[in-house]
């Protein structure tokens, strides 16, 4: 078989998971993408070691090794993903990435607020509707 068609085939891969990571707004979407790039990088490895190993007499599969290393790290990845997309999932009742943009910090958070409306608790919390209003629109 030639180099070229699981070249092609990765480059193909490699592309999708790109076009998944910068196009989607879903985090798990996202973790997906970057594992459909992984894969491609394996498949690029496997097979420029069996056309290098087709050309050297002694062989020591340093891309299949490379591969299992970067399986085990992509497992890894997809794990400790997972865990921080659930526990923001729990926190914030969603995983939309443009809506997680405020968990950045602010540019003053001392500061007091001046649009902050009249009906605030002595806090300078929103009352109770307003909170509910606000979950319910995150959640949509």
């Amino acid at each position: 078989m030639h180099l070229a068609y699981p070249v092609v085939l990765s480059a193909l891969l490699f592309c999708t998971g790109l076009y998944g990571v910068l196009a989607r707004r879903n985090a798990i979407l996202v973790l997906m993408s970057v594992e459909l790039m992984l894969n491609a990088v394996n498949l690029n490895l496997v097979a420029f070691d069996v056309w290098l190993s087709k050309a050297a007499e002694e062989t020591l599969h340093s891309g299949q090794a490379l591969t299992l290393f970067t399986i085990a790290i992509a497992a890894a990845e997809i794990g400790i993903g997972l865990a921080i997309v659930l526990a923001v999932h729990r926190n914030r009742g969603t995983s939309d990435i443009d809506k997680l943009r405020d968990t950045a910090e602010g540019p003053d958070d001392d500061a007091p607020d001046d649009d902050a409306p009249d009906d605030a608790g002595p806090d300078g919390d929103l009352p109770p509707t307003d909170r509910a209003a606000e979950k319910a629109e995150a959640t949509a």
